[in-house]
């Protein structure tokens, strides 16, 4: 389902390259008995600072959006009032995470993710929801959340700042704001104003009251929030799982969940991605334990593969890689961008003389490395692709040197990443995935985890959301064990609403929804047409006809000229001469009949099809241009 709407202004889909500072801080100590002195990664890139509160924030008195973090009473709970939830993005996918909360003429936005394209989206670079509905209603946004930072959650947002005709705050822990910078930063996106919160603030919006609390996940920041209106209450755990040993040592947080129980829930809107997943999600300490095993017995290089925003991956790499001698080595551009962000903003602990510009490694010995990249996709792209290939500018491989690909294919990416493996196997590299050892555990809960979550907040009404279609399924049945009524769980697609009132949850009207395709610097432009046509021209070919015609005569006037290409058999003179007579009869026929230009493009175009697919069984796509004479 996709539709193209008219977009207020167009953003650039494709991130710009960020330099890193060649200048760098001068050097605060060494290595051992090193005398080298390292460039340290860094970006060129001042860091804005965050929006305090009463710094900036306000609106002039009596506005109705004043920024604070005292705790506010529930909203007086209004009979006749109601409260729409209505969801434009990640009911299809895993990914494009947007949902609107729209009561008494106030409107919150919860999250503004994108999604990456697979192979039926050829040369698209991102895929967007469709967010006109917040466009038409723009008068009414009071704010937009994001609880974290990963793309699927923050990726939209430059793209909607564009679009809207007015500043919005934007509300989010500090790791997410930094992140969210970093994107307006490329983006060439100035005086945005961010707002940071910490869980347990609550921040007033028009009618709505929200206050956020900790959950865990593979990011730093992470948030769920919990909505109250004159309507009634909504808690949306964001993503999350339940480590009880994080990296960070902030867990899930149970007695905001059973605070906000006791308050009342009256529709609960949970992650759904493991919801299949029959068991607990294993803890992100497991994977460094297994991370510290093979980096001490790596004898070459170590490169390890992972996603770029996984800050306590990271942070369990540089701790392993220390711990064996080893520097750290940060290449991709994504990877070298977050590093900066993370270590800036307290996130990620690694001193500077760990810590090593790619282009300095020339020298050290290959067992004193261990390289943090991006490509744990397959990206073609990506760092781990160009090492890989051979094309990378700083970093080679080598036989016997170990790759790490320390996440799990998103569906749709296996065959690249099988790929890259491949190409790395060749090489003679020893390589580990998640099918080899634990390098890998999920951010988010599985089955047994969301079933202890839907027992803490015992909803009155359930709405599963952030998955495909089997995820929201699987997870509505697991609501369903724990007690809440079938009649209450609602699994809903994108532009479908529901509606909130005293009475309870009822579904609502169907609002403007749908897919938007970025694709170079256009935003909005490409069709499904489009795609359809590159598919075709990937998979079949392309040829064109070019004749000139005498409409006086009813006759073609010299030689038809046919041209082909990525069609088997197309360089053969005999097929060429073949087509060419064919065509000509068959435009020389539709000028007998008095055919117009149309007739005569589609009998040219129809006769050249069927002698092809005779000939070769393919049917390309097929461009006619006629010259009248």
């Amino acid at each position: 389902m996709e539709e193209n709407k008219p977009r207020a202004q167009r953003g650039n889909g494709r991130a710009r390259k960020t330099e890193q500072d060649q200048a760098g801080n001068p050097q605060q100590g060494q290595s051992g008995e090193k005398t080298r002195s390292y460039k340290h990664v860094k970006l060129d890139r001042q860091r804005p600072q965050l929006s305090k509160e009463g710094v900036g924030n306000r609106r002039a008195p009596g506005s109705g959006n004043q920024n604070s973090r005292r705790n506010f009473s529930s909203p007086k709970k209004d009979g006749s009032a109601t409260l729409k939830i209505i969801p434009l993005g990640g009911l299809d996918a895993i990914g494009k995470n947007m949902t609107a909360f729209e009561c008494k003429g106030d409107m919150i936005l919860d999250d503004a993710g994108l999604m990456f394209p697979d192979d039926n989206h050829p040369g698209v670079d991102l895929i967007l929801p469709d967010y006109t509905y917040v466009l038409q209603n723009a008068e009414k946004l009071r704010g937009i959340i994001i609880t974290h930072g990963h793309e699927d959650h923050t990726g939209t947002l430059p793209y909607l700042m564009k679009d809207l005709d007015r500043q919005v705050p934007i509300y989010g822990t500090k790791m997410t704001l930094g992140l969210i910078e970093g994107k307006f930063a490329e983006h060439k996106i100035k005086n945005a104003r961010l707002v940071e919160i910490k869980p347990g603030d609550q921040v007033k919006l028009g009618c709505f009251t929200a206050e956020f609390f900790a959950v865990n996940h593979s990011i730093p920041g992470a948030v769920g929030v919990f909505f109250q209106s004159p309507a009634g209450n909504v808690l949306h755990t964001g993503d999350f799982k339940l480590d009880q040993t994080p990296i960070d040592g902030v867990t899930t947080d149970f007695a905001a969940l059973s605070k906000f129980s006791g308050i009342g829930v009256d529709l609960m809107m949970s992650d759904s991605t493991n919801a299949q997943n029959p068991n607990f999600t294993p803890s992100e300490a497991e994977v460094g334990k297994e991370l510290a095993k093979i980096i001490s017995q790596a004898k070459g290089r170590v490169i390890i593969a992972s996603f770029a925003s996984h800050i306590h991956r990271m942070q369990q790499i540089c701790d392993a890689a220390v711990a064996n001698g080893r520097k750290v080595v940060v290449t991709g551009r994504s990877m070298i961008q977050n590093t900066d962000i993370a270590r800036r903003l307290g996130y990620l602990d690694i001193s500077d003389t760990d810590i090593v510009d790619a282009y300095d490694l020339k020298g050290i010995p290959a067992d004193q490395v261990v390289i943090m990249c991006t490509g744990s996709q397959g990206e073609p792209l990506s760092a781990l692709a160009r090492i890989a290939n051979g094309d990378h500018r700083t970093i080679s491989i080598d036989e016997g040197d170990t790759v790490i690909v320390s996440a799990t294919p998103v569906p749709g990416n296996e065959k690249a990443v099988t790929r890259v493996i491949n190409s790395l196997a060749k090489i003679g590299a020893d390589v580990y995935d998640k099918s080899r050892a634990r390098v890998h555990v999920s951010g988010h809960a599985g089955a047994e985890e969301l079933k202890l979550v839907l027992s803490i907040v015992q909803p009155k009404a359930f709405m599963p959301v952030h998955g495909e279609a089997t995820h929201l399924r699987a997870h509505a049945r697991l609501a369903e064990a724990t007690g809440v009524p079938a009649e209450n769980v609602f699994i809903c697609e994108n532009g479908e609403s529901l509606e909130l009132t005293s009475r309870g949850v009822r579904r609502g009207e169907i609002v403007q929804s749908g897919i938007v395709f970025v694709d170079g610097l256009s935003v909005g432009d490409t069709s499904q047409g489009v795609l359809d046509e590159r598919s075709a021209l990937a998979a079949q070919g392309f040829a064109a006809v070019a004749a000139a015609v005498s409409g006086k005569k009813k006759s073609v006037a010299g030689a038809v000229q046919v041209e082909m290409h990525g069609i088997t058999g197309g360089d053969d003179d005999y097929l060429v001469r073949e087509a060419q007579t064919t065509v000509k009869n068959a435009i020389g026929r539709a000028l007998s009949k008095d055919g117009g230009v149309k007739e005569i493009k589609k009998a040219a175009r129809d006769a050249l099809l069927s002698l092809l697919w005779e000939r070769t069984k393919t049917r390309p796509m097929v461009i006619v241009n006629l010259l009248e004479v």
